[in-house]
């Protein structure tokens, strides 16, 4: 839990904003994997992971398949990218206003179906306008999934146990990374995507049913005139605007994914598609979950008193692959690079994950999370749309390596704000 008597930290949250685990963890929530509630969901999330860690390449790869069109992508990306986005706040109210294990039950559920209609599309070589709609579908149902996951695990866990869980849950995303990605290329150049992200929607439905495991308590009967949705969603936006360790990484993060996703998702296919084929960019994003995974287990012990200095400092590195990516490296090039990107984003990913557990009330994670990832995603859309028009403009390798610098810039922005540095971790949490 916050420490609560250090002056230095400002942004130190009272004795009562602690997280409360749910009934029947608390001894083991320091240790997660010896709660039966954390363990149904590890195992859910594990399924899960392994199909959206196909979902990428075999989207990307599926779409140029049937139009041979980097704008067709964006396109197709972007009508997933956006509803999401639209649909996150109003999924951070309700993360925090009724019981996440539902919540998670429910979007798991539609996600799997939206994602068996994407399938069913992409392996019947249909018109990839009809696409759109189910992404989406897809897009709204993960715009309500992502904030009821930023704010569970202090349902399950406390204390050491929140950078345990997240290095737990960070280790197996990473191994799905890994794995994934090379799958969904061999799969891919062989019987094609949709097999892939069929794979995914099966994985959504088993994380419904793992998830329909996880018994959380009910929330207290809300008080006669109590506030309302909109009035808790004011409540949360009170909170992450009044925290500058909050909102200036997430500016800083809303640069950072414009040009990063814009260049990597968008032409990082289309470049390799002429270049190192799909097989090739599935090993470059394997070789990312190779470093991510070898963070996240550093990070299940590793703790950085104030980490936010150096978690930061090293983001700037996961620029390197973009600007690597506009000059035409080699496929060796671009792994050895990709990997180290992918060590600097998780090592950040884990810290800022453990500073919201400890910093931030549980009563308003999901909701204040939602406007950390709304915000920084929101730009990701204008850099997923507008790449394809610099491209064609001023050349693809200009793109890049302009993107990639000011990825590198936008990420040590943050380090000006006296606060953040000062932010600490709790020795006895995260």
């Amino acid at each position: 839990m916050p420490e609560t008597d250090a002056p230095e930290n400002p942004d130190t949250e009272p004795p009562e904003s602690a997280a409360t685990p749910a009934s029947g963890t608390s001894l083991a929530a320091e240790r997660p994997l010896r709660s039966p509630a954390f363990r149904w969901f590890f195992v859910g999330r594990s399924i899960s992971m392994a199909g959206n860690a196909m979902a990428p390449v075999a989207l990307a790869f599926g779409v140029l398949e049937v139009t041979d069109s980097a704008a067709w992508l964006s396109v197709v990306t972007t009508a997933s990218m956006v509803p999401m986005i639209a649909t996150m706040i109003l999924g951070g109210g309700i993360a925090d206003r009724y019981r996440r294990d539902t919540v998670l039950r429910l979007t798991s559920l539609g996600a799997g179906l939206s994602q068996a209609g994407v399938a069913v599309l992409l392996l019947t070589h249909q018109n990839p306008a009809l696409l759109l709609p189910l992404a989406a579908l897809n897009g709204i149902f993960q715009g309500l999934t992502t904030p009821a996951l930023r704010g569970i695990v202090p349902n399950l866990a406390a204390g050491r146990g929140f950078q345990q869980a997240s290095s737990l849950l960070a280790s197996v995303r990473n191994t799905t990374r890994i794995l994934g990605p090379t799958a969904a290329g061999l799969l891919t150049a062989t019987v094609g995507g949709g097999w892939a992200i069929a794979a995914d929607a099966a994985s959504f439905l088993l994380a419904a049913a793992f998830f329909a495991r996880i018994s959380l308590p009910d929330l207290p009967p809300r008080a006669k005139g109590g506030p309302t949705m909109l009035g808790e969603l004011r409540q949360g936006w009170d909170y992450f605007s009044s925290k500058p360790w909050i909102w200036t990484v997430t500016l800083a993060f809303a640069v950072f994914n414009a040009a990063n996703m814009g260049v990597w998702q968008i032409l990082g296919p289309v470049i390799a598609n002429d270049t190192i084929g799909a097989e090739g960019w599935g090993l470059v994003l394997s070789a990312r979950g190779v470093g991510a995974l070898l963070a996240s287990v550093v990070m299940v012990k590793l703790t950085v008193r104030r980490p936010m200095v150096p978690a930061l400092s090293s983001m700037a590195l996961a620029a390197v692959p973009l600007i690597l990516l506009g000059t035409g490296a080699n496929t060796l090039w671009l792994v050895a690079a990709a990997f180290v990107s992918g060590v600097v984003a998780e090592f950040f990913t884990v810290v800022w994950e453990t500073v919201h557990y400890t910093h931030v009330p549980e009563r308003l994670l999901s909701r204040v999370g939602a406007y950390d990832e709304c915000l920084s995603f929101a730009s990701i859309p204008i850099g997923q749309l507008s790449v394809p028009v610099l491209a064609a403009a001023f050349g693809t390798a200009a793109v890049a390596v302009t993107g990639g610098g000011l990825a590198a810039v936008a990420m040590l922005m943050p380090l000006l704000v006296p606060s953040l540095r000062r932010i600490e971790v709790n020795r006895d949490g995260g």
